[in-house]
């Protein structure tokens, strides 16, 4: 058996990801289970969402879910895998230097590498300012230094879920360059412009950061093959991922009410034996 990987070599693996020129692509779950369905479908990283960790125990997305309760989770899921973790972690939690701090060491004990940072400020509900921002990844970074672990920051802007503060389509992007230059001076790896979709846009956005790019799994977003042409690092599902989960779940109850779907169960071949012997590998 190979030694496990430190968590820093996960953090340097988690940057290599960004940068091979293949689509990065992150089914993002919620529990120890699937970051371990992944890994054997050899999958090089886990991603979580923070609404399907919220909605899979029973809260609403937004940090309504206790902090302690999400590192528990993550500090589950990073545990049962020897592939990078990166955790969705929405504002930190945090509003005041002081708590950003505590919170990134405490996320950092977990045993994760990379971060997803919002620039939504969760107490008020109003995008951060571009210097408010850049100064919080600067002190993510700095934590992370101090701890010699090269946490991956992935700096979600928000610009297009304010889109009232804007006065047209190229204020809006405009903006979202300018903060995507500045998160990547601030030391972001890669930068999320959550809801972008057009082809146009992500291509014209990639050339002009020249910085690995988040794209979300949205309606109306170009096939995964363009993504990858265009250069976009990255994709991520979301909470698509649990929803896609729920529904088969939502379909099979349905069913049942109506006295079918009994083939369909005795017939599934993710058996009692396929799921104990993900339980049961050896973590490499």
């Amino acid at each position: 058996m190979t030694t496990k990987p430190t968590q820093k070599e996960k953090a340097l693996k988690l940057y290599a990801l960004h940068h091979t020129g293949k689509l990065l692509i992150l089914p993002n779950i919620w529990d120890a289970l699937g970051a371990i369905l992944l890994e054997s479908l050899e999958f090089s990283a886990i991603a979580t969402a923070s609404a399907s960790i919220a909605f899979s125990n029973g809260y609403n997305d937004g940090e309504q879910l206790p902090f302690a309760d999400v590192l528990a989770r993550l500090k589950q899921i990073a545990n049962s895998v020897a592939v990078p973790v990166t955790a969705d972690i929405e504002s930190a939690y945090a509003t005041t230097d002081a708590q950003l701090r505590n919170n990134i060491n405490q996320l950092l004990d977990t045993g994760i590498v990379g971060i997803n940072i919002e620039d939504t400020n969760t107490d008020t509900k109003a995008i951060y300012s571009l210097e408010e921002q850049c100064k919080r990844i600067r002190i993510i970074k700095e934590v992370a230094q101090e701890r010699d672990i090269p946490l991956f920051i992935n700096a979600r802007t928000d610009v297009l879920l304010h889109g009232q503060l804007f006065k047209g389509e190229e204020e809006k992007f405009d903006e979202i360059i300018k903060r995507g230059l500045a998160y990547k001076e601030a030391g972001a790896g890669c930068f999320y412009p959550i809801l972008m979709k057009k082809e146009e846009d992500i291509k014209r956005l990639y050339e002009l950061i020249e910085f690995p790019i988040n794209v979300l799994t949205f309606p109306g977003i170009p096939p995964l093959k363009n993504l990858e042409e265009i250069g976009v690092a990255r994709v991520s599902l979301g909470p698509n991922y649990l929803k896609l989960a729920l529904k088969t779940m939502k379909d099979m109850a349905t069913k049942l009410k109506d006295y079918d779907g009994l083939s369909e169960i005795i017939n599934n071949d993710v058996t009692s034996d396929y799921v104990k012997s993900l339980i049961n590998r050896e973590l490499q």
